[in-house]
């Protein structure tokens, strides 16, 4: 049996998709792995490099140069925005529904009644007249605040008051409630109640007027103390995506850091609530040692340095992420494959904390295989594909598999 190994740097991304000026003016001009090269123009990354990193980005004032030997494509995102949850539900083989904007004011009729009827007790917190819902007197839920403003809500919770099994059934009973994109069901064990209601805060609309409200989810002290969390996502059928395709024919999945938190992996291993990238790379070297099957690792930090618009920590997680990628390579035989690739873009330049939306690098890496050109591709969702073909199992919903052109010993991989 051999190994299909997908690393997302998350917020990666080599430019703006072509729909921008369009869906998202705010990133224009959007370049996130090219102006971080332009800005350590001396400093170097060398297995990226070697696994085609220039390749994809064209040249730049870096002194890393394009790799003659590298297998390398680009992927523009199906899904609507530059979300991190429809990304990896992309990659994993999803066709991306458009989401819906809806501000958690339209839905909180719908979400307490919901509530309501499955027994559980709820009360709202007023705002300059906008409403949150509690439940319990332990779960806050209304606008995600760090997303794209009414795609998402938030459940934030105080476990010292409510398990995070009991969270997760509320969360069950919201998700049925709405239908925006992403609901996030979270917690830690929070001093007091009073924190959680003391970073509530308010964001306007583009005109102007008050229009969504949330908990401020670092300020809540949520991530402090034994934080756990799980992302639901509307219209993802985990039926037809790869970790469920690959189950059927007895082929194990991995997944580790935030994919593990936001795609569904109930026959396999997941790793979830793990950030340190590190500590990333440990856990998935120590399983390739052991184990094989198709492993998908996601590298937090480069986003979290996007969000903190701070390039000299991004550029120190990607140096972190090339070692850890070089000590991968070193376990690879022939018959192994490694994707390196990017969800999003999250461009520490551009002067907004938020995502953007650019397509991504495909690099691609097999002992013996040299130099050749996986195409520009229109989805992420290719990426699946190529793993479900790999091992001769069935396709998921969405994606072409890239493999053809690499000419493996043995495609598709039977067992």
């Amino acid at each position: 049996m051999a190994r299909f190994i997908v690393v997302v740097l998350d917020g990666f991304g080599i430019g703006e998709m072509p729909d921008v000026a369009e869906s998202r003016p705010q990133d224009c001009g959007a370049n996130t792995a090219t102006k971080l090269l332009d800005h350590f123009p001396l400093k170097r990354l060398p297995t990226l490099e070697k696994l085609g990193l220039i390749n994809t980005t064209g040249l730049t004032r870096s002194v890393m140069q394009p790799s003659p030997h590298a297998n390398w494509g680009t992927a523009k995102l199906a899904h609507d925005g530059c979300d991190t949850f429809m990304g990896h539900q992309e990659i994993m083989g999803t066709q991306p529904k458009p989401p819906m904007i809806k501000p958690f004011q339209a839905s909180i009729d719908s979400i307490e009644q919901a509530l309501n009827q499955q027994g559980y007790p709820t009360e709202r917190i007023s705002r300059d007249s906008l409403q949150l819902l509690v439940v319990k007197g332990a779960v806050v839920i209304g606008d995600n605040l760090e997303a794209d403003l009414g795609q998402v809500y938030n459940l934030t919770a105080n476990f010292n008051h409510i398990s995070f099994e009991e969270v997760k059934k509320i969360g069950q009973v919201v998700r049925g409630a709405n239908a925006v994109s992403r609901n996030i069901a979270f917690g830690g064990f929070i001093p007091s109640m009073e924190r959680i209601f003391h970073a509530i805060e308010i964001k306007k609309d583009q005109q102007g007027k008050p229009a969504y409200i949330g908990v401020n989810a670092p300020d809540s002290g949520a991530y402090d103390e034994g934080f756990q969390v799980v992302h639901l996502g509307y219209g993802v059928d985990a039926q037809v995506q790869v970790p469920h395709q690959l189950h059927q024919i007895g082929i194990h999945t991995y997944l580790y850091g935030k994919v593990a938190d936001i795609v569904q992996n109930d026959s396999g291993t997941s790793y979830t609530s793990v950030v340190d990238t590190d500590e990333i790379f440990t856990l998935l070297l120590k399983d390739l040692d052991n184990h094989q099957g198709f492993f998908c690792a996601n590298i937090q930090e480069t986003d979290l340095s996007g969000h903190q618009q701070d390039p000299k920590r991004y550029w120190q997680v990607l140096e972190k992420a090339d070692r850890g990628l070089a000590a991968v390579v070193d376990t690879l035989v022939a018959s192994d494959v490694l994707i390196v690739m990017a969800d999003h873009g999250n461009d520490p330049f551009i002067g907004h904390t938020k995502h953007t939306r650019e397509q991504v690098p495909l690099m691609v890496y097999s002992p013996g295989i040299t130099g050749v050109q996986v195409g520009y591709r229109n989805t992420l969702a290719d990426i699946g594909a190529s793993a479900a073909a790999f091992f001769g199992a069935n396709p998921p919903e969405s994606g072409c598999s890239l493999l053809a052109p690499l000419k493996l010993e043995k495609e598709p991989h039977s067992f």
